[in-house]
């Protein structure tokens, strides 16, 4: 079975002697660099290529710039200084100059002459023209295979200059390896740019086309260089690195062989760099690449994850994600909408067919309500239809977004659970999974429902029976238990994705009514410390979060955050509030209210669990408290609105599989990290 990689994620390889394939669009250039055990390369010989004097032990490269690669990898015979072979993919000069411009392409590792073991699709990718697909690594003595899909706008060069070589070597690496893959034609190329020559045209052998090498200054694209020292375009690169051979046979889109010369300065020379083609990662990042060309006329494209806007893959997929969202509530409101003008329209019609005095004998009217009720009938299903072949495209679409969503993004059931790093993550996520909407139109079509991070207000799960019927019809205990199940799996979710330290979790438990479902958090030692428990515990708890509010508020307002304590924790605060008031007296519930009022703005975060009806005894007092909070049901419920529409979406929490250990697991490796980060 193959393993769908989405970038950053690793797979094991279960042997030694595998395949790589690559599968494109356009002709790519495959090359391989070895790396040692910081990604660094030891010279120009670390990198497989056509021109390469001697290849590397266990791997060679393709010969030439092809759409479809598989080459062979003896990973017993890789020397042991090599710890990283990194596949690295490069667009060559004469056909399209950005990965952004053509179809993502799909690289994979697979048994020699079998099927792929893990696949990986470079979605995502705009101005670069080269870039580090994946890479095959040692780890602990065995080799595992991690998708990368690091791009570099100015290309090889700028990629061979991060990997660790002077740029004059990386300068000339990339030159050898472009002109090698260009044939004999192109190693001329390169040979005469080196002594110095400018434009150049070397006859192509039994071709009669030619091979030209691009001058340092081009002109705008798709336009003829005049002769040498002619102006480049203004809103062009100033300089190309490097001779760069182009082959005199054009790519599918790009203009065919150069026409002879008009004057004496030899023929021209054709630039094929795109005009917005961008110079610099730094600059703002252009939209996400569209979706493949329909295979026939009449079909619906192609889903691709992470076709969205965004500068990283997590945020394109957190936008498309809330692009889906719109896209079914307002295809679900235009199909109630036309259900209901047919409705109109057949009630307009039956009272006008009441009202006509030739229908009134016994009988007479039957054929026109018979038509009436006909032409409602084929309005709605018109309107089905339409909607049918939308909701099949967001269903396809949803099926291939969810396997490549990220641990914070992905449900607990997803294999991105189990393939973690140890060291946790490097960054916190921008968006939490809090559970899944859909709507009655399409069950099964689930949404995921994300919320931005840093919370800008508290959680409430509600474990009353008050709610709804589905929480009418569950049992208390096993409702309040799956309650806190629920804000568990949430506080779990939020310290296995954030960097070790960058979250603190804390508990009030004044019953110790929760034990059974903390177990997992307090065995791993995860917690700031010990559930609260009685009133002097929740009134302690309280009072230092308190404190620690008061003192960030300080801090910002007069522009000093240095002079905070040093024993003051600054780390995103968490508190899980269970069994709500038990416990609290009236001072206690100011402060909570202060906490839902003040404590996002400086990264104090509340997460109840508590059922309102036993808190009535307050009165409108917590009125307040209770609307600072995002109400969430341990059930399904209808009781969340989407912000186009209006329509009522059941919400249906995320929570682990029945006996799985994902949830014990993530929260190990969530304390592993915050043991290995203290100094």
């Amino acid at each position: 079975m193959t393993a769908e990689l989405v970038r950053g994620q690793n797979h094991p390889l279960s042997r030694t002697r595998v395949e790589i394939g690559i599968a494109a669009d356009t002709p790519v250039l495959a090359l391989v660099a070895a790396c040692d055990d910081t990604g660094r390369m030891a010279g120009p010989g670390g990198l497989a290529h056509p021109g390469a004097p001697a290849a590397l032990p266990g791997l060679a490269a393709p010969a030439e710039a092809a759409a479809a690669h598989r080459f062979a990898v003896d990973l017993d015979a890789v020397a042991p200084s090599v710890h990283q072979l990194r596949l690295v993919l490069v667009l060559p000069p004469g056909g399209p100059a950005r990965f952004g411009s053509v179809a993502a392409p799909r690289v994979a590792v697979a048994e020699p002459g079998g099927a792929d073991l893990a696949g990986f699709a470079l979605a995502g990718l705009d101005a670069e023209g080269a870039v580090v697909a994946l890479e095959v690594y040692r780890r602990q003595g065995a080799w595992k295979v991690r998708a990368v899909g690091q791009g570099y706008a100015d290309g090889l060069p700028a990629l061979l200059t991060d990997a660790g070589l002077t740029a004059p070597a990386a300068a000339a690496l990339a030159s050898a390896a472009l002109a090698a893959a260009a044939g004999p034609a192109g190693a001329g190329a390169a040979a005469a740019a080196r002594d110095g020559a400018g434009i150049t045209a070397v006859p192509a052998a039994a071709s009669g086309t030619h091979a030209l090498a691009v001058p340092q200054e081009t002109p705008s694209a798709g336009t003829a260089a005049g002769p040498a020292g002619a102006a480049p375009d203004a809103g062009g690169p100033a300089t190309v690195p490097g001779p760069a051979p182009v082959s005199g046979t054009p790519y599918a889109g790009t203009p065919g062989p150069a026409p002879a010369a008009d004057g004496p300065g030899g023929p021209p020379t054709v630039d094929y760099v795109h005009p917005r083609r961008r110079r610099s990662t730094s600059e703002p990042p252009e939209p996400a690449p569209q979706a493949p060309a329909p295979a026939a006329p009449g079909e619906a494209p192609v889903p691709v994850a992470g076709d969205a806007t965004g500068w990283t893959m997590e945020e394109r997929l957190y936008n498309q994600v809330w692009g889906m969202f719109e896209d079914l509530a307002r295809a679900v409101a235009a199909y109630r909408s036309a259900c209901e003008f047919a409705d109109s329209r057949l009630d307009r019609e039956l009272d006008a067919a009441l009202s006509d005095p030739r229908h009134r004998l016994a009988g007479a009217d039957h054929p026109a309500r018979d038509a009436a009720r006909a032409r409602r009938d084929e309005l709605a299903a018109q309107a089905r239809s339409v909607l049918d072949r939308d909701l099949d495209q967001l269903a396809a679409e949803a099926a291939v977004v969810e396997p490549a969503l990220p641990a914070a993004y992905a449900r607990w059931a997803s294999p991105v659970w189990h393939d973690t790093p140890a060291a946790g993550p490097d960054e916190a996520p921008m968006a939490l999974r809090l559970g899944d909407l859909h709507l009655p139109e399409r069950p099964d079509l689930r949404i995921p429902m994300l919320v931005r991070l840093p919370l800008e207000r508290g959680l409430w799960i509600d474990n009353g029976r008050t709610g709804s019927e589905a929480a009418m019809a569950t049992d208390t205990d096993r409702l309040r238990r799956a309650a806190m199940d629920m804000a568990v799996a949430h506080a779990a979710r939020l310290l296995a994705v954030h960097p070790a330290g960058r979250y603190s979790v804390h508990v009030i438990d004044a019953a110790g009514a929760g034990a059974a479902s903390l177990a997992p958090l307090v065995h791993a030692g995860v917690l700031a410390g010990p559930p609260a428990a009685g009133s002097a515990g929740v009134a302690e708890t309280l009072e230092r979060l308190t404190r620690r509010v008061d003192l960030v508020q300080m801090a910002v307002r007069a522009g000093a955050p240095e002079e905070l304590p040093p024993d003051l924790d600054t780390a995103e605060q968490l508190l899980i509030v269970h069994d709500f008031p038990h416990g609290f007296d009236d001072r206690a519930v100011t402060r909570l209210r202060y906490l839902a009022d003040e404590g996002p703005a400086v990264g104090v975060h509340l997460l109840m669990v508590a059922d309102r009806d036993e808190a009535s005894a307050y009165g409108p007092l917590l009125d307040p408290l209770w609307r600072k909070l995002m109400r969430l049901t341990p059930v399904p419920d209808d009781h969340l609105a989407d912000p186009w529409v209006g329509h009522a979406w059941t919400f249906e929490p995320d929570l682990p599989p029945a006996g799985s250990l994902v949830l014990d697991q993530a929260v190990e490796r969530a304390a592993r990290a915050r043991r290995h980060a203290r100094p």
